[in-house]
Formats: structure tokens, sequence, C-alpha cells
């Protein structure tokens, strides 16, 4: 199987060259995953990321004298469909609730089994968060925090969504792909889609990462144990 036909096509981001060697060992010993591309620095990584076009970004927060939180925004403004999982060996949770508030959607710690990785890019490419309870716990209490100022806003939000959208929330939050949440509700995809666009715009999100937080924070959706 060529690297282009992989179904999740990833993008190592780290500053260590047997570091990358190690984790394309690892993860191309997985049928479904592929290493398209492997970078060292901010230049390096924005050229790959449009040449190669990865659907999953692996990427290292410290990147010697650069800052690998700069990359996220810029990852989702050039590949907007593309995943961002952190591999880190920064324990700081305050760096972790920033990469997430930044777009990030999963964090793992590079002394973590190998398993561990293998499960998080599963599972993020899905469309899943992957956080520990902490982490996600802190992103939603600052989101609480921000929303206390605006009750009323949220309330009307809340109560525009339609039952067949707070259906398509929950299974979002579950890390289901349109085509499934389509098969789980007996509809297409198609209007899985429409769906979606309806609720971005009434709960005033941008994305998938920032509805599943929306959702837990706003209990539309009960944060997996």
């Amino acid at each position: 199987m060529s690297s282009t036909t992989y179904p999740i096509r990833i993008m190592l981001v780290d500053d260590h060259a047997v570091v990358r060697a190690g984790l394309r060992m690892l993860i191309e010993n997985h049928p479904a995953m592929g290493i398209v591309a492997m970078a060292s620095n901010t230049t390096e990584a924005l050229d790959l990321v449009v040449r190669e076009s990865p659907n999953l970004i692996i990427l290292d927060l410290d990147l010697g004298n650069e800052n690998g939180l700069n990359l996220i925004p810029e990852f989702r403004e050039i590949k907007k469909d593309a995943r961002i999982l952190v591999l880190t060996g920064l324990r700081d949770r305050e760096v972790h609730r920033r990469a997430i508030k930044l777009g990030a959607m999963g964090i793992v710690l590079k002394d973590e089994a190998a398993e561990v990785l293998i499960k998080a890019i599963e599972k993020v490419h899905a469309g899943e968060v992957w956080l520990d309870r902490t982490t996600m716990g802190n992103v939603l209490s600052e989101m609480t925090d921000k929303n206390r100022s605006q009750p009323d806003a949220d309330e009307s939000k809340i109560n525009s969504l339609t039952e067949r959208e707070r259906q398509v929330i929950t299974l979002i939050a579950m890390g289901l792909k349109n085509k499934q949440i389509g098969e789980k509700l007996f509809i297409s995809e198609t209007t899985v889609t429409h769906h979606l666009s309806s609720i971005f715009s009434k709960l005033g999100v941008s994305d998938r990462l920032e509805l599943v937080i929306y959702a837990f924070g706003h209990q539309l959706a009960t944060l997996p144990k």
C-alpha cells in the first residue's frame, strides 16, 4: 500500500531525527496508518502540510528554538480538515490547555506506552477528543466561567436546537463521523452535514472540536469516563 492510499495519512513534526524514525517504525506497523511527511521545524512543517496533505498531524510542542503551539492555528488555517494530536514531554497543564484551546484534538505524553499513542491516533482521526479528564475539566471550567456572564445568550442558543440537532450533537461527542451518524439516525450523510451547519451557526462554534467542548460544557453531552 502506497502512502497516498493509507486511510490515516500522518505528518510527524519533531525536531529529533531519532524520535521521528522511531515513531515511523511504530506507526507503520499498523496497516491503516502511513507517514506521508516528517518535519523538524516550522518552515518544513508548513511547506509539507500543503504539499503532502496529511489528515492527521502529530506535533511536538518543543521544537528546539521554536514553539510548536504557534503551528496549531497555522495548520488549522492551511488544512482545516486535518486533526492535530500533540505528542509532548512537557507536563505543564497550562500548555496542554492552550494547545486544546488553539485546536489540538488530543495530547499524549512521550512516556506513555506505544499502545496509547496508536489508540489516540485512531480516536483523533475518528473525530474524538483524546484528553485526560483533568485537562478536559480545566478547559470546561474555563468555558463555564466565561459563560457565566452571558447565561441568557447561551440558553437562547441551546433552546433554538431541534431534537434532531441534539441527537447529532450527542453522536458527534461520541466521536462518530457523518456517515456513521447518518446510519444511526437513518438519514443521509448530506442531511447530517446540513444539521451540522445549522448547529455551528446556532451555537456560534466553528468546527467539531469547539462543538464537542461546548456540548460537554453545557450538558448537551456526557464527558466519557
